[in-house]
């Protein structure tokens, strides 16, 4: 893999992945992956989840009935490394919808796309 990989749509795909992975309730092992060994995903709620406590607790989540991924925008952080923004919307069965923006950011490590950095920020109107 290289630089071109860290190009919106393949960053995207790689976002849609995850999401369908959630949808399936096997988001632990996609993460588990995906993420660096360093990495870290704050949550709206304030939780701080290093990659292991991701892979321990997103397998058999409840699942994502639908989501849409929008507004999606890249911000170039060096030679190998971008972080994508959106917003997401996204759906349980019986919950309110979730909305948020999301900052996903990627480099290429040892040749593979990885996640580095993931946070969660809520929509307050």
């Amino acid at each position: 893999m290289h630089a071109d990989s860290l190009e919106r749509g393949t960053l995207l795909a790689a976002e849609r992945q995850g999401w369908d992975a959630l949808c399936e309730s096997r988001g632990g092992a996609f993460y588990g992956a995906l993420m660096t060994d360093e990495a870290v995903m704050i949550l709206v709620n304030g939780a701080v989840l290093d990659r292991t406590a991701v892979s321990e607790s997103l397998d058999g989540a409840p699942a994502w009935k639908s989501y849409e991924l929008t507004d999606a925008r890249t911000v170039p952080i060096g030679a190998d490394a971008v972080a994508l923004v959106y917003r997401a919307h996204a759906k349980r069965d019986g919950e309110d919808p979730f909305v948020a923006l999301m900052t996903s950011l990627y480099t290429l490590r040892d040749g593979r796309l990885r996640l580095a950095l993931y946070q969660q920020t809520t929509i307050t109107h």
